[in-house]
């Protein structure tokens, strides 16, 4: 049973919940003897390996506990009731530990307390009040330690509120408090900031919405005030997130924690749980249910049949430092409408496709630029501004120039040349021919006339400038790159699956030379086009798995060296996963904005800016 979903065809509420039940079967024979434990793997994360194995004990309840709300049928309650009960006894061997600030154990806490809201009978109410007071005790220690001022609050509010739903001592001042700072991240628009970071991530989608939907959902009638609030919020939000989504159902692969995976959709489903119809019914089911249907295609499963860590298959090199074997159960958060009755609305609407979407969508929070073909079979994000300290990859994660649903995106597998760089939509620069960085940070970033700008320093003594236009189904940057000292520069294109490079099918075209580097597999096109001729073109093999949906790709890349002085360097990319309209797309260049053409010196054959 590699593929727990691989004969569902995910259309109906029964569908889904057959889903819940087949994916938390692959984890029956994991659960440790006394329950509280599930060790599913050998890798490590930040934390330690008793909070790891926590977090694969709870996470499966954001599945399981709206499935039961919903009257689904679960026939391993036992096994959580027990788990519950010695992992939260200080004297027994599997007892979790008592948390500290910022631990990983307050994370988890919110899928029980998500439990005692939706599925009180079966996780509280057959306890023995011992064990009900150590499960209060031990959730109660949220309120006690020092928490992550971002999402993180959240975890805060959906602990008490399970705990008062159940008659526990909870913190009603606590729960207020985080409510309160949790406003203080709304920008506007419907979107929020994670904390005081500069990232727009799934983290607005799948934590500070989701969470704000299920409060909604569950304690409007009580607080009806906040409740709409985050309905108005979601609804705006919901405007801009569409445009995240392919016709497919596939997602934007872009920022951190991507392997929670399908949790990228959580967003619609929280909508119907708190009866927002942003969109009509029929396109929100479809948006919920393709994305689903996506993902159960993707190789994201471990032989046993339990999720792995990685995004479309397995990967640890994408990883986040905080990704342990069980993180990705994340992901059935998802599975919050099960909770919803079959007669809901969201149920009963026929699925529908995505609504008639502009072809260039500006979203001035993420900094972004959402573009699309005539039937969104992908969706590409030009993006500048964005960028997040500490998370590994980052720059790969934040920075690039662009991003999409198609092609994915990759990260490094070391920083020697350009193989092992891996800089697919990116301009990479080396002061020493081997080592190469890359736009990972702004000093400067906005948006002029329909293009993005930004300003970034990747070496000392180098300052580049970039505009990104698009021009769907191509996009085009132009580089002002001022330099002290003498450079490489290597610009990369979309990263394309080189499925069928081999010795028996040789499946692969391949165009390089002057101003121009284009592949062409099964998989679709990729290439850029020098818009002087003034670089030279090659097709990198890169190396194996570092792109987030293929193992093995080549990325089409322009090249050239450069002496101190200052420099225009221009292309024009197109990418498209049909390899016959990418040919035929291929043949008409775009023609850079009158705004630009002004601006720009007319450089000389190497790039150098001509004389005045």
């Amino acid at each position: 049973m590699t593929n727990p979903l691989a004969n569902n065809p995910l259309r109906t509420r029964a569908d889904l919940q057959k889903a819940v039940v087949d994916l938390f079967a692959p984890l029956k024979a994991h659960f440790s003897p006394g329950a509280a434990r599930l060790r599913l793997g050998y890798t490590a994360a930040l934390y330690d390996t008793h909070a790891a194995e926590l977090e694969a004990f709870a996470r499966p309840l954001w599945g399981l506990a709206p499935l039961s709300a919903g009257g689904g049928d679960f026939p391993n309650w036992d096994l959580y009731r027990r788990g519950l009960t010695n992992g939260t006894n200080p004297s027994h061997q599997e007892y979790w530990g008592a948390p500290t600030d910022r631990d990983q154990r307050l994370v988890e806490m919110a899928a029980m307390g998500l439990a005692l809201m939706l599925a009180p009978g079966e996780v509280w109410q057959p306890l023995e009040p011992e064990a009900k007071a150590h499960l209060a005790a031990w959730l109660g220690t949220i309120n006690q330690v020092d928490i992550i001022d971002s999402n993180w609050l959240w975890f805060r509010v959906l602990t008490n509120m399970g705990l008062a739903n159940v008659g526990a001592d909870f913190d009603a001042a606590a729960l207020s408090s985080a409510l309160e700072r949790l406003d203080d991240f709304y920008l506007g628009d419907g979107w929020y900031s994670d904390g005081i970071t500069q990232q727009r991530d799934y983290y607005i989608p799948f934590a500070m919405h989701f969470y704000g939907l299920l409060y909604a959902g569950f304690a409007g009638e009580r607080d009806p005030g906040r409740a709409q609030v985050y309905r108005e919020r979601a609804a705006l939000f919901a405007r801009d997130f569409v445009h995240w989504f392919a016709a497919d159902g596939s997602a934007l692969p872009f920022g951190r924690s991507l392997t929670y995976r399908f949790a990228q959709g959580a967003f619609w489903g929280g909508l119907a749980f708190a009866g927002v119809e942003a969109l009509p019914w029929g396109v929100i089911k479809g948006l919920t249910l393709r994305h689903l249907r996506w993902w159960s295609q993707q190789l994201i499963f471990a032989p046993d049949g339990t999720l792995t860590i990685g995004y479309a298959y397995p990967n640890l090199n994408m990883a986040e430092q905080y990704n342990a074997p069980g993180s990705p159960y994340w992901a059935l958060k998802f599975f919050l409408p099960l909770a919803l009755s079959e007669s809901h609305p969201f149920w009963q609407a026929e699925e529908l496709p995505l609504p008639e979407l502009p072809p260039v969508h500006h979203q001035p929070q993420p900094a972004m630029i959402c573009c699309r073909d005539r039937a969104s079979r992908q969706v590409i994000a030009l993006t500048s501004g964005q960028h997040e300290p500490w998370i590994r990859h980052a720059g790969e994660k934040y920075a690039k120039f662009a991003y999409s649903t198609a092609f994915g995106f990759s990260v490094p597998g070391g920083r020697r040349g350009l193989t092992q760089t891996a800089a697919d939509s990116m301009l990479a620069l080396s002061d020493d021919g081997d080592f190469y960085r890359v736009r990972e940070r702004t000093t400067d970033a906005g948006y002029e006339q329909g293009t993005l700008y930004s300003r970034w320093q990747p070496i000392p003594g180098v300052e580049v400038e970039t505009w990104l236009i698009p021009a769907p189904p191509w996009h085009m940057r132009v580089h002002r790159l001022r330099t002290n000292k003498p450079l490489w520069s290597a610009e990369g294109g979309f990263a394309l699956d080189r499925t069928g490079d081999d010795v028996l099918t040789n499946a692969g075209l391949l165009e390089t030379g002057a101003g121009i580097a284009a592949a062409r597999y099964p998989g679709g096109g990729s290439g850029l086009r020098d818009l002087w001729g003034q670089r030279q073109g090659q097709v990198l093999r890169v190396d194996p798995n570092t792109n987030l949906l293929a193992p093995r790709t080549v990325i089409p890349t322009l090249t050239a060296s450069h002496t101190p002085g200052e420099y225009w360097l221009a292309c024009a990319v197109l990418a498209d996963p049909d390899g016959d309209q990418w040919a035929r797309d291929w043949q008409q260049t775009p023609a850079l904005p009158d705004f630009l053409k002004t601006r720009i010196e007319q450089p000389a054959p190497n790039g150098r800016k001509s004389p005045a």
